[in-house]
């Protein structure tokens, strides 16, 4: 997995530090090998810096999956952004293989998996802003492709936030594979869905 910490613009608060060196350690060991003090010393903070901005390790967990989700859905929200229709699928590209390389999706699967229960909840926000992200992200590409879907958006949405989460969990296992062919193969199978 990448140890690409959260991208925060600016000067970061002592909890944005934190949060950034939670996903700095789950991206390289994984959220259940994670404590409160390998957070604190990843940081550079105190254990009690740390209880005091989250009460314990699943409130941080908790945050980090709502604010992770967060981050990728603005991220995605800006992929059609002045493109082309002709640009509109490199454009996806582009966003995905960003997302690929900051390893912050496959850090918020890894945190679905929490047993915890705030961090399952978190998760199922999390998933849920995802399918909406996505089903506007498939939305504007028919659109903008002048396509008319013959299967539901939201089954399209589900399917591709699949397909990506999958990318993302092949991408930290062989990051050296080129993901652009399987992401081309997706799209021209989900494209081929229009009437």
């Amino acid at each position: 997995m990448s140890s690409t910490p959260v991208r925060r613009p600016g000067r970061a608060s002592a909890a944005d530090r934190i949060l950034e060196a939670a996903t700095r350690r789950i991206a390289r060991d994984g959220s259940a090998a994670v404590s409160v003090q390998d957070v604190a010393d990843e940081a550079g903070v105190s254990k009690a810096l740390v209880h005091y901005h989250f009460h314990d390790k699943d409130a941080l967990l908790a945050r980090l999956t709502g604010d992770l989700a967060d981050a990728v859905v603005q991220r995605e929200a800006r992929v059609f952004r002045d493109v082309e229709p002709a640009g509109a699928v490199d454009a996806l590209w582009t966003w995905l293989g960003e997302e690929l390389r900051a390893g912050e999706l496959r850090v918020l699967l890894d945190l679905a998996a929490s047993p915890a229960p705030p961090v399952r909840a978190a998760a199922r926000r999390a998933a849920h802003e995802r399918r909406v992200a996505a089903a506007r992200t498939v939305a504007t590409l028919f659109a903008l492709l002048d396509l008319v879907p013959r299967v539901p958006i939201e089954m399209l949405a589900d399917v591709a936030v699949a397909f990506v989460d999958g990318v993302a969990t092949d991408a930290a296992v062989e990051p050296e594979r080129n993901h652009r062919v399987a992401f081309d193969v997706f799209w021209l199978a989900l494209l081929g869905l229009a009437e």
